[in-house]
């Protein structure tokens, strides 16, 4: 198995195909919109001699977001942590909202409700999870089609929005079947037509700890990548608490045959190292990624002697920059009592340091984080999940880099 130890800068295959076409066509594409909305908007900007936070947003979201500032400066306290055009959410946290039907309440409903609504709290990009909806919202109950991605879009467009990305189809199959192939390149297409630069998992690559079964993943993974870097797409995957566990890579052999102690070294660590950096990336859930700092701290060394070793997630991430376009920022107490080490809580309101952790991490232009709490709907409560996501993005709009 080879090891890519350097990342590369190459983000995008498809550039010099655009950069060929002009540099309006090159910028235009990297906005991920479409020809005529382009052009309309570069011609009112021309006209007004002011340029929209957004591209694709309405006269009113663009001036509102021109009151707010555009993130970038130092504003009250030092300097904002993620710039406002970076500031996102994954539609799970409000996957209740999605699924509303529309004709029983007056509470957003459905994509084209819920994106106005998100847009109107201030966010500017989304990553989906899944496409479905109730059937009684515009467009029907299952918008993963070609059709349904332009609907899509489309609303994207309305409210200033943007698509980064999904966690959606990862073929099963090792050697992949024809059936799981044309099933991921018509997610791939999907995802072009939303302008979504990212598509992914929200599972980990697999669930095994032992070295020979991560060797296989990123076997699959680099091909995949590959497939999808042919469509102009970022491929990545997404973590759970045990994929930053310790990986099971030598010492004595079990009855299997397999390996019982461990390196030191954690499994997505060795994925990173394992995996083309210019095929595969990684999206970081910072609260699983704690509750693995909390569970994971001690492991049998290859001679059998028990060692402590702390995971650092913001260290990794900031060894590894490139690799982590896409992050979810998912909030948590301290609970001694759970196994976790930590219940989810409406981003902000928790104890993970996220002031540290973006400030120690940098690069505020690439990263995308995205709002996130599996925990947000309510059986009791139906407008909850919406009133933690305005409170996420408060939260994630207040952050400030620490002063020197």
């Amino acid at each position: 198995m080879s090891h890519f130890s350097h990342p590369s800068q190459d983000d995008n295959p498809l550039a010099d195909t655009a950069a060929a076409a002009g540099p309006d066509e090159a910028l235009r594409r990297r906005l991920g919109i479409g020809r005529r909305r382009f052009l309309s908007t570069c011609t009112a900007a021309a006209g007004a001699a002011i340029a929209a936070p957004v591209v694709g947003a309405s006269p009113a979201f663009a001036a509102r977001d021109a009151e707010r500032g555009h993130g970038h400066g130092k504003g009250h306290g030092g300097q904002v942590l993620v710039p406002a055009h970076k500031r996102g959410i994954i539609l799970y946290t409000v996957r209740d909202a999605t699924g509303r039907d529309p004709l029983s309440t007056d509470l957003p409903s459905g994509f084209r409700e819920v994106f106005k609504e998100l847009s109107r709290y201030g966010y500017r990009q989304v990553e989906f999870a899944g496409y479905g909806q109730h059937p009684n919202a515009p467009g029907g109950a299952d918008l993963g089609t070609a059709k349904g991605a332009r609907l899509l879009r489309g609303w994207l467009e309305d409210y200033g929005l943007r698509a980064q990305g999904n966690h959606g189809f990862i073929p099963p199959s090792w050697p992949l079947t024809k059936s799981d192939l044309d099933t991921f390149k018509q997610h791939l297409e999907i995802a072009n037509i939303l302008g979504m630069p990212h598509m992914g998992t929200g599972g980990d690559p697999t669930g095994s700890s032992y070295r020979a079964d991560w060797d296989i993943a990123a076997e699959k993974w680099n091909t995949l990548g590959e497939i999808a870097r042919r469509e102009g797409i970022k491929l990545y995957t997404h973590n759970h608490d045990a994929a930053y566990g310790f990986l099971l890579d030598g010492g004595p052999l079990d009855d299997q045959g397999r390996p019982t102690r461990s390196s030191g070294i954690r499994k997505l660590e060795y994925f990173l190292k394992v995996t083309d950096p210019k095929l595969v990336w990684l999206e970081m859930d910072i609260f699983w990624a704690h509750v693995a700092q909390y569970k994971f701290h001690t492991y049998t060394a290859h001679d059998g002697t028990q060692r402590k070793k702390v995971f650092d997630p913001a260290g990794l991430v900031a060894r590894h920059n490139k690799r982590y376009p896409l992050f979810h920022a998912k909030d948590g107490t301290h609970n001694e009592t759970n196994g976790m080490g930590y219940d989810m809580v409406p981003f902000g309101t928790g104890d993970i340091d996220y002031r540290t952790f973006f400030s120690r991490v940098g690069e505020r232009n690439y990263h995308n984080p995205m709002v996130e709490q599996d925990n947000a709907p309510s059986s009791t409560d139906a407008g909850q999940s919406l009133r933690f996501a305005k409170t996420g993005y408060n939260n994630m709009a207040a952050l400030r880099k620490h002063r020197c």
